[in-house]
């Protein structure tokens, strides 16, 4: 009773930070798929993500992506965001959808090119105080795509000094999140490739420099969770990026093509102190072909049953076996978890917060869908890049 009890303690902490582009239009490279109620701007966006906390509790944050949530007037979104229960959360940067980063953004071998990247990314800071977000999210789609275009160790060099700009603006409060991503859209050489490359440009900034963990960015086979083990140790873990993968860069539901998986990552999370507020669960997602809403929905409760799961390890009986080298005894305390029927367990959770205990259901009652159908006519809808 009392493990339970301090199970459902911990999940009633956890927070989960939604994604403002998810709740656009999104599809492939071939077509993007538009659906009924779509937002057409971030204020939309963030009512949108107003329903997802409501049902939930457990996402009181909103990403933004600037260009496309720009707007004249940060402060007021703010504002909007918290008249709606909720706060902004990390501001990701875009410098990968302008004719001028074809060779590169902040590594591109001209320096007029560099110059514009780093005024987009200070420009983000600025954006920063005024919405009072604390994590400034770095993804560059900087690269090669054939042997011998561009200097390798130039291109890094080029990297740091931009980095480095870049966190001497950063507020005392503020943090610097570097995303990696081993390949695409660059095909010969990515310039920030693996969690190594991304760490060693952090440590070299300083603490206020972290490393993002994207879960659909590694090449197949990656054990994701030693990388959550190996930079939590190093204090230098700031965020997860979360979806499913069953390919390359998917954008899938977390959760969705292997549940073992996230488990095993929310493992070494909470077995290495990282189940706190100074690691961002962010999800990062594109739902293409199913209702927006309800995805995210999903993928925040998806986050929530690996955690309980992982809170059940019952981490002296792992000890004990790993002391005693008994392989199976050890495999075994982690399946036992893992093949724990939880949603009782959030159900219980939620009910004690007040919500209805299936929020997929509840949003469905709530006529929110069909209302967003009948009211957003008109005017241009969000999508990815919009």
């Amino acid at each position: 009773m009392t493990e339970f009890a301090a199970v459902k303690a911990a999940l009633k902490t956890q927070a989960v930070e939604t994604p403002s582009w998810a709740y656009g239009n999104s599809g492939t490279r071939f077509k993007v798929f538009a659906q009924p109620g779509v937002p057409r701007t971030p204020r939309e966006k963030l009512d949108d993500a107003a329903q997802v906390h409501a049902f939930t509790g457990a996402a009181p944050t909103v990403a933004l992506h600037i260009p496309w949530d720009r707007t004249d007037d940060y402060a007021a979104l703010a504002k909007h965001a918290e008249e709606r229960g909720l706060r902004l959360g990390a501001i990701n940067s875009n410098t990968f959808q302008d004719d001028d980063y074809r060779l590169g953004s902040v590594c591109h071998p001209d320096a007029a090119v560099r110059r514009k990247a780093v005024g987009h990314l200070l420009e983000c800071v600025d954006i920063m105080d005024a919405t009072g977000s604390r994590d400034l999210k770095l993804w560059f789609a900087d690269g090669t795509n054939y042997p011998g275009q561009d200097d390798l160790r130039a291109r890094q060099d080029r990297l740091a000094e931009a980095l480095a700009q870049v966190y001497e603006r950063l507020g005392d409060d503020q943090r610097m999140l570097l995303e990696y991503k081993f390949f695409e859209p660059a095909f010969y050489a990515t310039d920030v490739p693996d969690w190594g490359t991304a760490y060693a440009h952090c440590l070299r900034l300083g603490p206020k420099a972290q490393v993002v963990v994207d879960t659909g960015h590694h090449a197949p086979g990656t054990n994701i969770e030693f990388i959550v083990a190996t930079l939590l140790r190093e204090g230098k873990l700031g965020a997860f990026d979360f979806n499913s993968r069953f390919y390359a860069d998917d954008d899938l539901m977390v959760g969705a093509a292997d549940p073992f998986q996230l488990f095993r990552i929310m493992y070494e999370v909470i077995r290495g102190g990282g189940f706190t507020p100074d690691v961002a669960f962010m999800l990062d997602q594109c739902h293409n072909i199913e209702a927006k809403i309800p995805a995210i929905i999903r993928s925040v409760m998806n986050v929530q049953e690996a955690t309980a799961k992982a809170l059940l390890v019952d981490r002296d009986a792992l000890a004990e076996a790993q002391r005693d080298g008994d392989v199976l005894a050890a495999n075994a305390v982690l399946m036992d978890a893992y093949n724990t029927d939880v949603r009782p367990l959030l159900a219980e959770v939620r009910t004690e917060l007040g919500l209805d205990p299936d929020p997929v259901a509840a949003y469905h009652r709530s006529g929110w869908a069909e209302r967003i159908a009948a009211e957003r006519v008109g005017g241009t809808q969000a999508g990815w890049g919009a």
